[in-house]
């Protein structure tokens, strides 16, 4: 994407600290490991890409806040967010004549073990100086595996930002094609959720605030409003929305092409996520609006 980069741990600090000065007051952290497996080491090693940067951010970016996205599709040499594991074959029934054949398996996601490496993933990142840890894999149970895990390594004040409700959205495709993290086969629609039901939306955040949340989050946002408005009527918590790679790179692509104007349509899409309810924008822009708002 224009103007988006993957930086080293000695970039990262530079361009956190460019955006601390300006006024941003956190920022996210994704990692791109050496080596990728089907346990997703790079994702809970202590010595990992996204542990070495916390380390160094909060060495020479004290102020910053930083969260850590909990996710395993970066780290996975599948791309999928879990464990996954074959599915056991069902039975193909023919004609009465025909003895039955077995159907191709099917693969699935290991939930409870993706739970273990979540909650190590976790630990991990909160020993390293991450602040906030955000879970972003939707994998059932995760905020409670998460919250015991925290509280067992005496993590106890560290608030967990949850991915309430992340929809199977085409949006993401820029950022999985930055981060390498697209599955190499099937999809996430098992795992992440039906962008057509809102109430489905309203019972996950429920679950996730049951088990320990103490803050949500919507993502995509422009595609969403109507459940970033919907969650901010019914639950008080700090509420986030994620304006995704795709929602980034619309507006930088109609504005190359002198169709829009770049800073007065993102300034207006950030509006319409903060009227909408959202109280925390994780963007793409937040350099240029700071800018913008300074």
């Amino acid at each position: 994407m224009p103007g988006v980069f993957n930086f080293s741990v000695d970039q990262a600090v530079n361009d956190a600290r460019e955006a601390h000065s300006l006024g941003v007051p956190a920022l996210i952290l994704f990692g791109l490991p050496d080596k990728k497996d089907e346990v997703a080491t790079g994702a809970w090693s202590d010595q990992g890409i996204v542990q070495q940067a916390a380390r160094a951010l909060k060495r020479e970016v004290p102020g910053l806040i930083l969260i850590g996205d909990v996710c395993l599709c970066e780290y996975m040499s599948h791309g999928h967010c879990g464990v996954v594991r074959q599915s056991p074959a069902p039975l193909s029934l023919g004609a009465a004549a025909e003895v039955a054949r077995p159907v191709p398996a099917q693969f699935e996601i290991d939930n409870d073990a993706s739970l273990e490496l979540l909650a190590r993933t976790s630990v991990s990142l909160a020993r390293a100086g991450v602040d906030i840890i955000a879970p972003s894999d939707m994998m059932d149970g995760r905020v409670a595996a998460i919250r015991r895990a925290l509280d067992d390594a005496r993590f106890e004040n560290t608030p967990i930002l949850s991915y309430a409700a992340k929809f199977a959205s085409a949006f993401y495709g820029p950022f999985r094609e930055a981060a390498d993290s697209a599955p190499q086969f099937g999809d996430r629609r098992s795992y992440q959720m039906d962008g057509a039901n809102l109430r489905e939306a309203m019972r996950e955040i429920e679950l996730d605030i049951e088990e320990g949340a103490d803050m949500i989050m919507v993502k995509p946002a422009l595609p969403y409003l109507d459940v970033i408005a919907a969650a901010r009527d019914r639950f008080d918590l700090p509420l986030a929305a994620y304006q995704v790679s795709g929602e980034y790179a619309m507006i930088e692509a109609a504005a190359r092409n002198g169709w829009v104007e770049r800073d007065r349509v993102m300034m207006e899409s950030l509006l319409s996520i903060r009227r909408s309810g959202a109280s925390m924008i994780l963007t793409y822009y937040a350099k240029e609006a700071a800018r913008l708002l300074s």
